[in-house]
């Protein structure tokens, strides 16, 4: 979630190299090999016996994948005591398997980042000079405030879909809660596509102020609303730099007050540059937003890169 200067609760050495973490309310497994500390509704494992990171991957999957959703309960009461498979050779587990079909897991998803870098142009991390400027520029812009009903249409849903009232697949249209995180989408529906909120759209939760991009039509739950920008050339890279203005405009917002009705939202003013003719700039939102994926990015390619070397040897040995 963030960092703290304080002492660490959980140290990670020699005899504890690495630690899994359980999150009881979300169901939901991470591991930590550098020291952390902990909040609340939160169970750290300590494995039994040494075991490499690509064996813990397999473990939780196989165990997290057999863990019913209670909603927002507590779950490790369930977690400790649920069975799952593993694969087994000879009557004992088989770690030589789960190594490799890991490893082979990871080749092929590498492989898909590397497609997906390639095809976004995002595996030319070169800034352009048009990009380069824009980040000089970022200091000397002129901002201008604006209410979001100026730059947006707020509506409501077009139905309100209960989270325990549907099923929620692995396919179909995204399902758009209240959670900050995935961007919002809690899983897909198969419902009716006259219910189907237009895409190209913002999201907005209104008891939690969770903002996000929604390219495609979606699917909502409670209290969300649907920014249909009046910008007519609006797309991704503008509605990321528009976002990012409106969650600083919100943070002083508390969540679950009842300031994110409708006319709130509305009114609420946030800033955003505008060019010399005192209109917003869209072209210097795109460039900025770009030079700072491609900023971002570089990293994962370089990270990308040195693990396909990396697999090219293995796969040749």
């Amino acid at each position: 979630m963030g960092y703290t200067t304080l002492k660490p609760s959980y140290i990670v050495e020699e005899k504890n190299p690495i630690y899994i973490i359980f999150g009881d309310h979300t169901r939901t497994f991470n591991i930590s090999k550098t020291n952390f500390s902990v909040m609340d509704n939160v169970k750290v494992l300590k494995p039994l016996q040494e075991y490499n990171l690509n064996h813990l991957l397999f473990i939780i999957s196989a165990w997290a994948k057999c863990i019913p959703n209670k909603g927002y309960s507590r779950h490790w009461s369930i977690a400790k005591k649920v069975k799952f498979k593993l694969p087994t050779k000879n009557g004992k587990i088989d770690f030589e398997f789960m190594e490799s079909f890991v490893a082979e897991l990871e080749a092929q998803r590498v492989a898909e980042l590397e497609a997906y870098l390639t095809v976004t142009g995002l595996k030319d991390y070169k800034l352009t000079g048009e990009e380069e400027k824009a980040i000089e520029q970022f200091e000397k812009l002129d901002w201008k405030e604006y209410a979001v009903e100026e730059l947006f249409e707020v509506n409501s849903y077009k139905k309100r879909f209960d989270a325990n009232k549907v099923e929620i697949y692995e396919s179909g249209h995204p399902y758009i809660v209240r959670t900050a995180f995935n961007n919002g989408v809690k899983g897909y529906l198969q419902e009716d596509n006259k219910y189907l909120n237009e895409g190209n759209t913002i999201s907005f939760g209104q008891d939690t102020a969770t903002v996000f991009y929604q390219k495609k039509p979606y699917f909502t739950g409670d209290k969300i609303k649907i920014l249909n920008s009046k910008i007519k050339s609006f797309n991704e890279n503008k509605a990321l730099f528009l976002i990012s203005c409106m969650r600083k405009s919100f943070s002083s917002f508390s969540w679950g007050r009842n300031s994110f009705n409708e006319k709130a939202i509305k009114s609420q003013k946030i800033k955003a540059p505008v060019n010399n003719y005192g209109k917003i700039d869209e072209v210097f939102m795109e460039e900025i937003i770009m030079a700072t994926k491609k900023l971002v990015i570089k990293d994962v390619v370089e990270w990308a890169d040195k693990k396909i070397e990396a697999t090219k040897v293995v796969v040749n040995r």
